[in-house]
């Protein structure tokens, strides 16, 4: 199980096309701190490395407020048959 699958799962759980969450939250999911990279905007990027794949995999994307050190994952509309 990777660092990040606990935030994949939650957020498949998850029934909300948008899903607002808090840094603070987002540790408490994975058990362990985010690191200090996640207070720049590049690290949420798609192509950022392996925590990308928990939102992608769960099919959404962030936008991250790193500020208020939160982010809003907004579920990607899946293609239609």
């Amino acid at each position: 199980m990777g660092k990040y699958d606990p935030l994949c799962a939650y957020l498949r759980r998850q029934k909300a096309d948008v899903v607002d969450l808090s840094f603070r939250d987002i540790e408490r999911k994975l058990g362990s701190f985010l690191p200090k990279a996640a207070l720049v905007d590049s690290w949420w990027r798609p192509e950022a490395g392996v925590q990308s794949h928990a939102w992608r995999d769960a099919g959404f994307e962030p936008t991250p407020f790193l500020k208020s050190e939160r982010v809003l994952f907004t579920r990607v509309p899946g293609p239609t048959l």
